[in-house]
């Protein structure tokens, strides 16, 4: 029990549990090789451009980083126009990472007694920010892994500010058919902000996936990041894209210099490197399905996923099978935060981590490794 004055919201909130560190593994359990796929990174690295305008800014580092992002946003109004949106910089906001973005919103748009609607599962800091706002929280079940568009709107109402979607969603990968989002959209009060999450837009292929920005909606948000299909995970860089008068609102709550010197250069960097993104892309989806098909083949489920992760359930309490890969050198995600608790999320890396992930499955489908 703390001797604070803890804000009720905040006292029963469980902290957000990033991906096992490969040092770490290497130390406890006394292994020199280690692989890591739990944290959906991109495991080609970033951009060599990225890399070289990084190094060029180090000198530079004394110095506070631009408040405003000036160059990365014309660069990103660009990068929109290619894509066939055009945008302007008032339609931007910048964060360390997408998730802070969503923190902004929450803050901007939480008021007493509001409450805001998420799909569940779907990532964890979804109901983790929106109760330390304030916010309640009503989680909607997915069915089949799946979004039930239906069930979301049945659960928004006369307080409802926010409605949150992952697209493609983590942790289960799976997506909102373009009539659904549709109708998602069109199902809200203009007054209601209906937010898009697009971390993993880059890896969708699916001919009936849709962008959020395709809605063309005022209160329509749509999130997207850096750390993904471009590789700068470790510089926690994302953007959000809106009605410049939301984005005015959210740019009040932000904090100065939210986004530091190297993310703003290596950002405008990768956006310009679209041969080492469509590399990314390409042997993601390479390996998306053949990794998919061999898992499915060992005996476990494979959900359909259109991101460059997989969601994997075993029909059986998974922890043992998260230490017995563990053991094995291969870092893979538990899923109980997410409830969760006969599944393992797990990243695609290259083609040589994923045969050892293969393997290592393999021995646990054998028994040869307790699990």
């Amino acid at each position: 029990m703390s001797r604070f004055q803890i804000a009720p919201q905040v006292a029963g909130l469980a902290s957000y549990q990033p991906g096992k560190p490969i040092e770490e593994t290497k130390r406890e359990l006394g292994l020199d090789d280690v692989i890591k796929l739990a944290s959906n990174e991109n495991p080609f690295g970033p951009s060599p451009k990225a890399t070289v305008a990084i190094a060029e800014a180090l000198s530079e580092l004394h110095r506070y980083p631009d408040g405003s992002g000036f160059h990365l946003k014309r660069a990103l109004v660009r990068h929109l126009a290619a894509q066939g949106h055009t945008k302007t910089p008032d339609e931007l906001v910048l964060g360390n990472g997408s998730n802070e973005i969503l923190v902004f919103m929450m803050r901007a748009l939480a008021t007493s007694g509001a409450n805001m609607v998420i799909g569940w599962p779907s990532f964890v800091v979804y109901p983790i920010a929106g109760q330390a706002a304030g916010f309640e929280v009503r989680r909607v079940p997915l069915v089949d892994y799946r979004y039930d568009v239906r069930a979301l709107l049945e659960h928004v109402d006369a307080t409802t500010r926010l409605v949150v979607v992952g697209h493609p969603n983590n942790p289960t990968g799976t997506y909102i058919p373009k009539p659904d989002l549709q109708r998602l959209a069109d199902g809200l009060r203009d007054d209601i902000v209906l937010v898009v999450d697009e971390a993993y837009f880059e890896y969708a292929d699916a001919p009936d996936y849709m962008s959020g920005l395709d809605l063309e909606r005022k209160n329509v948000f749509v999130l997207r990041t850096l750390s993904k299909a471009y590789g700068l995970a470790g510089l926690r860089l994302g953007y959000g894209i809106g009605d410049k008068a939301l984005v005015g609102y959210l740019n009040r709550v932000r904090e100065p210099f939210n986004v530091n010197a190297l993310a703003l250069v290596g950002g405008a960097a990768s956006l310009d490197d679209t041969a080492h993104v469509e590399r990314s892309v390409r042997e993601n989806a390479r390996e998306r399905a053949r990794v998919g098909k061999a898992i499915a083949e060992l005996g476990f489920l494979v959900v359909a996923t259109q991101a460059n992760f997989v969601l994997v359930d075993f029909r059986k309490p998974a922890m043992p099978i998260y230490d017995a890969l563990l053991k094995q050198g291969v870092i893979t995600r538990p899923m109980s935060p997410y409830d969760l608790h006969e599944h393992l999320r797990i990243s695609f890396g290259t083609a040589a981590e994923n045969d050892r992930l293969l393997r290592a499955l393999g021995t646990v489908a054998l028994g040869t490794v307790r699990a």
